[in-house]
């Protein structure tokens, strides 16, 4: 598990609010560091990536919560 600045719970939430949740966010993570986005909806997986495309931001991967959920870790780079 890649140790993140802040995590996410977006659990139970459907698209695209764990997106809307990483774009407010992202904000108050350092420049470099990273964020995770903890979802169980299978569309964010897609919707993660591609937000890190459309805002310049580098999508590091895939591993899962203590729980087994996915989590979705995103570095801030402007």
């Amino acid at each position: 598990m890649v140790d993140v600045e802040v995590e996410l719970d977006c659990r139970g939430m459907r698209c695209p609010l764990p997106i809307i949740r990483l774009a407010g966010t992202i904000g108050d993570v350092g420049i470099g560091r990273l964020i995770a986005v903890v979802a169980d909806d299978p569309a964010a997986r897609p919707d993660v990536a591609a937000w890190c495309r459309m805002r310049q931001q580098a999508y590091v991967g895939e591993d899962l919560a203590e729980d087994g959920i996915p989590r979705y870790v995103v570095r801030r780079l402007r």
